[in-house]
């Protein structure tokens, strides 16, 4: 039966969560039960602007998401296709197969990783507003769960629509892999496909561990004409200051002073993700709800 999302009072979402630490899998466990609909207002004269609380079920709308197709970066081990995404209970759920699937860029003898593959032997997928909707300051908040096993790299995200990477700026609100939860900003060093990085690392372990990860957390990015502030449940993991991500070829400019768009993805292996050989698939990335607020 589809849980209903209720509202609860902050103690009571509290007590839940000390509950769910104490199952033995919480991740069997159904998600502690988040609002039926987005707060029209938040705190710091924010109102609520663009929302997907993926409360009908079937594939995402796709008036608010587009998607990834095939090997797309990092040298990663899956082949994005949309059919790895579902709305189901309230939630979207991405999900990483071990599943061999034919490369149909494949060319004999190439020297690009992307065509050089025959097949791909995991899929999942990346979904991205990209096309459809961008922004340019305010609150992004993602309420989800992660599967924080060897070999995944889960990512909330944002790109920047001016130019090619780096030079367009990159946000990752969240990404975890090979045991840490990555915070992190990158810009053009003025070398072309070379970044410079403003990270923040936690280590899951200084969380909680594997039961921390097995709950529902909110990550949310504070974002203004002067800095960008990544959280989660109110913990702060990187601030980054506006005034040093100025382009070296433009002096006066900031791919975060520019529009960006969002991006949900769990991604296989790669240059980040460590070896899945021997984790048990399917793999899921679970998002509650997406809300995006602006003064």
């Amino acid at each position: 039966m589809m849980p209903l999302k209720l509202r609860w009072a902050t103690t009571i979402l509290l007590l839940a969560s000390v509950q769910l630490a104490s199952v033995p899998d919480a991740r069997s466990q159904p998600p502690v039960a988040a609002t039926s609909h987005a707060p029209a207002e938040h705190n710091g004269g924010y109102r609520l602007v663009w929302a997907d609380e993926f409360n009908v079920d079937g594939p995402p709308d796709p008036q608010r998401w587009a998607f990834e197709h095939g090997f797309v970066r990092n040298q990663e081990l899956q082949w994005y296709q949309p059919e790895n995404a579902a709305c189901k209970d309230g939630l979207l759920v991405i999900e990483a197969r071990r599943q061999r699937v034919p490369n149909t860029a494949y060319a004999a003898g190439s020297k690009s990783w992307r065509k050089s593959r025959p097949h791909a032997d995991y899929t999942s997928a990346c979904l991205t507003t990209r096309g459809l909707h961008r922004w340019k300051y305010g609150r992004i908040e993602v309420r989800a769960r992660i599967d924080a096993r060897q070999g995944l790299w889960p990512a909330i995200w944002t790109l920047g629509e001016a130019g090619e990477w780096p030079d367009s700026g990159e946000v990752d609100i969240m990404e975890y892999y090979q045991g840490d939860l990555l915070a992190n900003a990158c810009w053009s060093s003025g070398v072309r496909w070379s970044a410079k990085w403003d990270s923040a690392k936690k280590p899951l372990s200084a969380l909680g561990g594997q039961p921390w990860a097995a709950r529902f957390h909110t990550w949310r990015m504070d974002w203004d004409r002067d800095r960008i502030e990544l959280s989660v449940d109110g913990l702060t993991l990187n601030t980054v200051a506006l005034e040093q991500t100025v382009r070296v070829n433009r002096p006066q400019s900031s791919p975060f002073r520019e529009p960006h768009y969002l991006l949900l993805n769990l991604a296989v292996g790669g240059s980040n993700g460590g070896d899945p050989s021997e984790t048990e698939f399917p793999a899921t990335f679970e998002v509650d709800y997406v809300r995006v607020y602006q003064r």
